[in-house]
Formats: C-alpha cells, structure tokens, sequence
C-alpha cells in the first residue's frame, strides 16, 4: 500500500483476518475484540483495555451502531490513532477506509453489512522525566510512605527502574 498497490484478499472462513491483512496496519501482533458491550460499566472497562493495548486489534460492529463506537473510541484513544473500517468484504460492494478515529467520527455509515474495525495499537508510553519521578516521589512520601516503599511504588507506576528512582529519592533527601 506505501507503494502506491491496491490491496485485495481472496474470501475466506475469517472477516477478522481478511480485514487485518486488508488494513495494512501492523499483523504480527493482533488480538481479536469481537463487538464491544452495548453500555454500561462493561463497556467503559472493554474500552479503557482498549486504549492501552499496544497490539493491533480487531472488532465488529453493526453499521447502526458504528458512529457511536467510533466516537468512544476516539474519546478514549485519542483522535490521531489509526483505524481502518471495512464492510462487505470480498463482495461486489467491498469498502475499504483507512484514516484516523478523528476523522472516523465523520463518516457516514452505509445502512448494510457488518462493520469490522482495525485499530492501530496503543503506542508506547513516554519515558517518564525526572521531573515526573520527583513528583511522585514527593507525593509518596508526603502520604507518609518510607523510601523504600516509596521508591519501590513509583518504579512500578512509572515503569522505570528501581535505581533511577532511588537516585531521586537521594536528590530529594534535604
């Protein structure tokens, strides 16, 4: 597709894997959603583990209910995350849409067929700054944790090393 091919698959037992080999988005880790929950606090905790996934995943819809799982999507991924939306697919009127969930908000959903819908995974998280490790730091221990604790706490939350952190925890001490 970045050369400028169009893509096509041959019809098989699977719309979930036809359409993440149609999406162009990254296959070598997937995981397979289904449809969401309707509403509710099911749907919220589905959605939330959504948003921080880092594998590409794959989820069905029905076309009356697309915009409003679009919109939750962009409301917890961000809009710049990249999703691809494909209906009919290997069939006379097969469609293919790649953009972002920003812009996915805006379309028009066709009344036919299921929806599936390839979203890009979560991307890293940021390193956290040393201002950001000191921060928190400075918040454990004014809860009145010790350092160990503290430190052993933040390192967790952070997701940076043990070492880094106590480190602060040095700079810190008066």
């Amino acid at each position: 597709m970045d050369a400028g091919f169009e893509v096509s698959v041959v019809p098989g037992p699977s719309a979930a894997v036809a359409a993440l080999v149609i999406s162009g988005l990254p296959t070598g880790r997937w995981a397979f959603e289904g449809f969401l929950p309707r509403s509710g606090r099911d749907r919220s905790t589905r959605l939330a583990a959504v948003s921080t996934e880092p594998r590409t995943l794959v989820l069905y819809e029905a076309p009356h209910r697309l915009q409003h799982t679009v919109a939750d999507l962009a409301r917890v991924c961000g809009p710049e995350r990249r999703v691809v939306l494909v209906r009919e697919l290997t069939k006379l009127h097969e469609q293919v849409w790649r953009g972002t969930l920003g812009a996915a908000v805006l379309i028009d959903a066709a009344p036919r067929g299921e929806y599936v819908i390839v979203l890009d995974g979560a991307p890293a998280p940021a390193a956290a700054t040393d201002e950001a490790i000191e921060a928190a730091l400075g918040d454990e221990l004014a809860s009145g944790a010790d350092r160990r604790t503290a430190v052993a706490a933040v390192a967790g939350s952070l997701g940076v090393p043990k070492r880094r952190v106590y480190d602060a925890a040095l700079r810190l001490r008066p």
